[in-house]
């Protein structure tokens, strides 16, 4: 899905959105908690936000690291800068032809670390690359565009400006996306952004329906074979539509909408899911939580107001552990922002 961020006049939904940040944990606007009840779909409205998002200041108010360290001997100093220069004149010409390759396909960023770097056999990527062809909900025109503003012969380093909507590629859609009010990207707390994961398969009726969803009786499968969901889980729907990607068309299952085509989840299990395991979010590995010919989006209007998020193209959950994952949700905390593209990575 496809929103925009705008400037809220005072007194309006801005104002309630400021006075929510500053509640206690646990309150919820002047209302009961939305993560402890279900959900109520006529007590949503629909709320598009207009406008780019813009980065988030590097400090909040009253917090500054700190950055005291004990002085090293100049001797140690002058080595560590001379080492530094060596690399940059060896390493300047390889780099520079890295970042300006071809944006080339969007597979998953499953490229292997160097030797003796992190744990590539515990690691699993979920993450699409970004690419400025990247398929989105309103079809396969490009919604994406780049503009380099520093390069090595003016400069002496390479930088870019880009333009995107919040809500492509592998992004999440914050409770605010489409929840007037509601908690946005940069209120998402760290400790929701790391947490079991649990993948439902639902391909085989994928393959049989283009709209197949995740229903109850999936969850209560997943439970007898797996065990019970734990609280506060993420839980993805893995409907092999990754093997689509490669054709745009056939990922979006259309034109655009309102033509597509594609599976998501059914309300139902959205609801049932909040009303008795408490997860922090659910994801798809489709364009949308809903799945491709809903025109309502009951899910995202649903889901998303109990205090919750979603991600959207998620990749690779054929690879990612049915359970027993950890999964960390890199969303970037865009000041007032609805969602954003997201580095998604699961541990086994």
């Amino acid at each position: 899905m496809i929103a925009e961020a705008h400037s809220s006049p005072p007194g309006s939904e801005g104002d309630v959105r400021a006075a929510n940040r500053s509640l206690p944990a646990g309150s919820y606007g002047g209302r009961h908690d939305p993560r402890r009840t279900t959900m109520c779909l006529s007590g949503t409205t629909h709320h598009d936000h207009g406008g780019a998002a813009t980065a988030v200041p590097e400090h909040r108010a009253g917090h500054q690291p700190d950055r005291t360290s004990p002085r090293l001997p100049d001797r140690a100093v002058d080595g560590a800068m001379t080492d530094r220069r060596r690399f940059l004149r060896s390493g300047m010409t390889a780099a520079g032809g890295a970042v300006l390759a071809s944006m080339g396909s969007a597979l998953p960023a499953t490229a292997a670390p160097p030797p003796g770097r992190g744990r590539p056999d515990r690691m699993i990527d979920l993450t699409y690359r970004l690419v400025k062809d990247f398929p989105s909900f309103y079809g396969t025109q490009p919604v994406i565009s780049d503009v380099v503003t520093d390069d090595f012969d003016t400069t002496g380093f390479f930088s870019k400006s880009w333009t995107f909507p919040e809500h492509i590629g592998t992004h999440v859609d914050a409770p605010g996306h489409f929840a007037q009010g509601a908690r946005l990207v940069d209120d998402l707390t760290a400790a929701e952004l790391i947490a079991p994961l649990v993948v439902v398969d639902i391909s085989a009726k994928a393959d049989e329906d283009p709209n197949a969803m995740v229903e109850v009786a999936d969850l209560v499968a997943w439970e007898r074979r797996y065990g019970r969901i734990p609280r506060g889980a993420l839980v993805a729907m893995n409907s092999g539509w990754e093997e689509r990607f490669g054709d745009p068309d056939t990922f979006l299952g259309g034109a655009g909408f309102p033509d597509l085509n594609f599976p998501g989840f059914s309300i139902d299990a959205a609801e049932w899911l909040v009303a008795r395991r408490d997860p922090v979010g659910i994801g798809v590995d489709t364009p949308s939580l809903d799945p491709g010919n809903s025109s309502t989006f009951p899910v995202h209007f649903g889901f998303l107001a109990t205090d919750r998020y979603g991600i959207e193209n998620l990749a690779n959950l054929s690879a990612a552990p049915v359970r027993n994952g950890t999964v960390f949700v890199g969303a970037i905390p865009w000041e007032d922002g609805s969602g954003g593209p997201c580095r998604v990575i699961v541990t086994r």
